[in-house]
């Protein structure tokens, strides 16, 4: 008969079912942790505020290509976008697709822009003043718009961030991404139509349904047998921060160890939809969210990215069952062949304990 008197009850060993997408699901296995090995190394921060060499400091615009678009219009820029000089797609040329057999491709054609997100070299996302950061959460809206109204092929448009050459960053001055593509990406085509098909079945959002249930549901599971607790789910237990019209949550299938997710309060599919007055509000969520995470992890290397509803044939369908929302994904560990292998992400953090250890960073108020 097997020992069980040396198993700690803090351990956690389960798959846990992404309930909106559940392919995506996540074995959350904390004694992982303790095995050796070789985590990411924190990203080197280049803190200077100027680097005469780089092209995105203010005072070397001769280096990139001419702006886009810069905030504001007039005087120093404290946000300028540029075209990408080595673009993953583009609108320079036209290829035909074709197909042969069971292989085809369709024309790359889109846009691949880059925003500088701040003047400063190495200032860093929770540094930023919240006004900057509504600021640039406006440019992002606003070329969004403009890239879907400027031809009708674009179907999606992908605004993310990388921090750090393990996350993809190849210039450390700090920068996001604009891609606009005549596809809509798997994952978030995943997203949209397990939604539609939580609404077709249940009447309501299921991202709304994920925020009523962080903010209001609390349950004790007993064992059948013993009559022992075997677990506790809090109110809040998964809430990171929370502003008046935005909420960060720890996802409970979290894949990456110390992933957040920004959501709108209310029901909003389109990020386009947003109130610029209410950009403040998600400014200040988002940099109090980057300074939980500095605290606890500072140094790590991460990507952030923003999923919108389509903008194909079927956006005003989606309306009602999507929920926009920017996801957090700190690098702090490196996938392993059993990851690639399955499609199965390997959580060695448990969410709960992650979402109360950002919680517990005291913050103080900032610009």
């Amino acid at each position: 008969m097997p020992d069980d008197t040396h198993t700690d009850p803090s351990e956690v060993r389960e798959i846990r079912i992404n309930p909106v997408v559940p392919a995506e699901s996540v074995l959350v296995a904390t004694a992982r942790s303790m095995r050796p090995k070789k985590a990411e190394e924190l990203a080197p921060r280049d803190t200077r505020k100027h680097v005469e060499t780089c092209p995105f400091c203010r005072g070397n615009e001769h280096k990139t290509p001419p702006a886009i678009l810069t905030w504001p219009e007039t005087g120093d820029w404290q946000i300028r976008m540029v075209e990408n000089l080595y673009p993953v797609l583009g609108d320079d040329r036209s290829q035909a697709g074709f197909a042969f057999g069971l292989q085809q491709t369709i024309d790359g054609y889109g846009r691949h822009e880059v925003i500088i997100d701040h003047f400063e070299h190495g200032i860093a996302v929770h540094e930023m003043a919240e006004p900057h950061l509504a600021a640039l959460f406006g440019v992002y809206q606003a070329r969004m718009r403009q890239l879907f109204e400027s031809d009708p092929r674009l179907k999606y448009v992908l605004v993310f961030k990388n921090f750090g050459p393990a996350a993809g960053a190849s210039i450390p001055h700090t920068h996001s991404q604009v891609i606009a593509m005549p596809v809509v990406p798997e994952n978030v085509d995943a997203e949209v139509k397990n939604s539609a098909a939580h609404y077709a079945k249940h009447h309501h959002c299921i991202f709304c349904a994920l925020i009523d249930e962080a903010l209001t549901f609390e349950a004790t599971i007993y064992d059948r047998v013993s009559g022992a607790v075997r677990r506790k789910i809090n109110v809040g237990q998964y809430v990171v921060e929370r502003g008046e019209k935005f909420i960060a949550i720890k996802p409970f299938a979290s894949r990456y160890e110390w992933e957040v997710h920004i959501l709108p309060l209310a029901h909003q599919a389109d990020y386009l939809d947003v109130n610029g007055e209410d950009l403040a509000d998600l400014a200040r969520v988002m940099k109090r969210t980057m300074a939980r995470l500095d605290a606890v992890i500072g140094g790590a290397q991460y990507n952030f990215f923003l999923h919108s509803v389509p903008h194909d044939s079927q956006q005003q369908a989606h309306a009602p069952s999507y929920h926009w929302h920017l996801e957090i994904c700190p690098r702090t560990s490196i996938p392993t062949g059993f990851e690639l292998g399955s499609g199965l992400f390997v959580n060695t953090v448990n969410p709960e304990q992650a979402a109360e250890r950002l919680r517990a960073v005291e913050l103080q108020d900032g610009p």
